[in-house]
């Protein structure tokens, strides 16, 4: 048949697919700009710089195997590559997490056979703009990463089942071995899309009543259909296989220089590869269970509300959508929709799971929950949207403005947060809302350095630049619970994770020290301090007095490097400074 020959309704479906799918492109380019726009604006968080700082030794020693205590192997792999292109800087290490969450919402095209068309623009909409996605996608964190990776694989699996495509079942199987490279969790992943499939199948259960079949007829009818798409599947599945366990081999290998186990020895001596992928998979499972299994040994409630708080804050339209969204599907329509059934259970689990499982309270930790819940979020907006198309449609006034006013309250739940915690105060504990009075500012979480600090960084990298021999030191001291800060007693275990205790008071300092190609020293004998002293000291400001006695020449500057109770000061010799801003050093 023609396309001419085509009933009207089916071309006039096409086309309206055609619009979908451009106003979920138009959605793209639009996530993309919000995470690009002044990428590398903010002062990189302690997290970020410990990681940045380690892959820059990376480059310079040719170290780097897998460390539970910084997740996954994905950015040292990336960004070494990265940096040694474009240049290290805060926003090339933040440019992988920007542009695969930028691309998140053609995710929802991968949806297609289970979401309407204002369901999957709501989709793209709320990857795009929801304000914990999008604070985290401008960070230099695997969190956004993982769902992103995650929500691609889903996306690839169900196109494979739907189409029978193996190319879909390729896709789906890098998307999850990808999101194997970025953290833990991707396995606390795993279990919750077994524990919402188990649901699934319990919903099967529960509707064969309705007609009159017997539950283990059902269940034996979902067993031998499984074993039969398996069967049919399995030369694809088995080159899945190999694929997924390259990708995950590659990333987890050890790079070490000179002769070993590493991967590039293995490429030039194959007898070397059983060692290598032995280390890249049951090394990298015991040093993730040494580090990460077990409970972390905090009450749970206070992490809930915090989880709960932050989800207030950042996404209280997407979770009341969900939760309608979760209704509609469940029991409105004619039958549940496994999908949005599924990634409810998924998104519940976050909820309830991620407060006993993370070992800090942490704000990126709600990211686990929003990613998925946005499915039946995007239902219950579709649902919205329907229902005021339909009131305008038929002259209904009142049912108009009620959609319209709905409308204009989720926007402004959702833009007040989005630009309040992403771009205006990205580095503060508060913020001020227009019209509105001050409030905490959940979405940062605490190790973000307060704002302000860029100015006294570019001096301290602009001197280092042009000093010879050593430029920064350190005074460091013991506090009353015995732990040093800033001290260390050679520099050089800070070159392999984890890095002298001392080291880490200092972030997010090292990563900028070491994008300036610093010399670093550190003491804690006050006779250190007399004679000639490097153009930058740094101390608690607690010691300032002590240490400000004893220069001269100096100009002090004091910063907080988290968002409170790290008052640290930094001393920059003034000639030293007017010779770097005049090219005179």
């Amino acid at each position: 048949m023609s396309s001419s020959e085509r009933p009207e309704s089916l071309r006039a479906g096409l086309r309206r697919r055609d619009g979908t799918a451009l106003g979920v492109v138009a959605i793209t380019v639009l996530a993309l700009a919000l995470r690009l726009f002044e990428l590398g604006d903010r002062v990189a968080h302690w997290d970020e710089a410990r990681v940045g700082y380690w892959i820059l030794r990376y480059q310079e020693n040719g170290f780097w195997e897998y460390s539970a205590g910084i997740h996954g192997p994905f950015f040292g792999i990336v960004n070494r590559v990265l940096f040694e292109l474009f240049g290290a800087s805060d926003f090339v290490a933040r440019l992988p997490v920007a542009v695969v969450t930028g691309l998140l919402p053609l995710a929802a095209w991968l949806y297609r056979d289970h979401l309407r068309d204002s369901e999957m623009v709501a989709l793209g909409l709320l990857f795009a703009v929801n304000p914990i996605l999008l604070y985290y996608s401008r960070f230099m964190r695997n969190d956004v990463l993982l769902a992103a990776f995650a929500l691609f694989a889903l996306g690839f699996f169900l196109r494979a089942h739907a189409t029978g495509r193996p190319r879909y079942l390729y896709a789906g199987t890098a998307s999850l071995a990808l999101a194997f490279t970025t953290k833990e969790n991707v396995l606390l992943y795993l279990l919750s899309w077994l524990g919402a499939a188990a649901l699934l199948l319990d919903h099967r259960l529960f509707l064969a009543r309705n007609e009159e079949r017997e539950w283990t007829g059902v269940l034996a009818d979902a067993l031998a259909d499984l074993g039969r798409s398996l069967a049919s599947w399995a030369p694809h599945l088995l080159v899945a296989l190999v694929e997924f366990f390259a990708i995950v081999v590659y990333f987890y290998a050890p790079r070490r220089p000179g002769p070993g186990t590493g991967i590039v020895d293995a490429v030039t001596d194959p007898t070397l590869w059983p060692a290598v992928v032995g280390e890249a998979t049951l090394g990298s499972w015991n040093e993730f269970t040494n580090t990460w299994l077990g409970s972390q040994g905090h009450p749970y409630l206070p992490y809930f509300e915090h989880y709960v708080t932050v989800l207030e804050q950042g996404a209280l339209p997407l979770v009341a959508f969900a939760v309608v969204g979760f209704v509609a599907a469940r029991y409105v329509d004619e039958r549940p929709r496994d999908l949005v059934s599924f990634a409810f259970y998924w998104g519940a689990v976050g909820v309830l799971g991620y407060p006993l499982a993370t070992d800090i309270k942490a704000p990126w930790a709600t990211v686990h929950a929003v990613a998925p819940l946005a499915i039946p979020a995007a239902v219950g907006a579709g649902l919205l949207y329907r229902w005021g198309r339909e009131a305008y449609e038929h002259d209904d006034s009142s049912a108009t403005l009620a959609a319209g006013v709905v409308v204009l309250v989720v926007a402004w739940q959702i833009a007040v947060p989005m630009v309040g915690a992403v771009y205006v105060h990205p580095q503060d504990d508060t913020m001020t809302p227009p019209l509105g009075e001050q409030t905490d500012n959940h979405i940062v979480q605490f190790g973000q350095p307060a704002d302000g600090i860029r100015p006294t960084l570019e001096k301290m990298q602009a001197v280092a630049r042009t000093n010879e021999g050593t430029d920064v030191l350190y005074y460091g001291h013991v506090n009353e619970n015995g732990d040093y800060i800033f001290y260390v007693r050679d520099e050089g275990d800070n070159d392999r994770i984890p890095a002298a205790s001392g080291w880490y008071n200092r972030l997010p300092l090292p990563w900028y020290t070491e994008l300036a190609d610093a010399e670093v020293e550190s003491t804690m004998d006050q006779q250190d301090l007399e004679g000639d002293l490097p153009p930058v000291v740094i101390t608690r400001s607690s010691k300032r007095d002590l240490v400000s006695a004893r220069l001269e020449g100096y100009r002090a500057y004091d910063e907080e490097l988290t968002l409170w109770g790290s008052e640290t000061t930094v001393f920059i010799e003034k000639r030293a400074l007017r010779e770097a801003r005049n090219g005179t050093a």
